[in-house]
């Protein structure tokens, strides 16, 4: 979706959990082109917030942090929510330089214009870029 100066997504999902894992998925795809990205590595995230904006907030900065600290990008996420409680298997690899192509510089995700849609099926997350 257009937004100045930022990379707003609107994510899909019959599930919340699939939103999440959109969400997730978008974010990296602001990046790189996912469909290089070979889920060979694995990881477990698991995290707690009062609302599922925070939640939903969380889960993407953590991916954001491993992707700055560790030099990581994902592909596939497995996620399991349980209220606010989110546990998700993330499948990913190493940063390459000759296999990934470098897009946007994602540096935050943000609570603004944040909004879920139950009846339609849809989140709207904003990322500062």
């Amino acid at each position: 979706m257009e937004h100045t100066a930022d990379a707003m997504v609107e994510a899909h999902g019959e599930t919340l959990e699939e939103r999440f894992a959109n969400a997730a998925y978008a974010l990296f795809d602001q990046m790189t082109d996912v469909s290089k990205i070979q889920p060979t590595g694995e990881m477990r995230i698991q995290i707690e917030a009062g609302t599922r904006e925070q939640l939903l907030v969380d889960f993407l900065q953590e991916l954001l942090f491993l992707h700055d600290a560790e030099n990581l990008v994902f592909s596939r996420f497995d996620i399991i929510l349980d209220g606010n409680k989110l546990d998700a298997h993330i499948h990913g690899e190493e940063f390459d330089d000759e296999r990934h192509t470098k897009r946007s510089v994602v540096k935050g995700v943000t609570y603004h214009k944040l909004e879920f849609n139950d009846a339609h099926k849809t989140l709207v997350v904003l990322f500062d870029v």
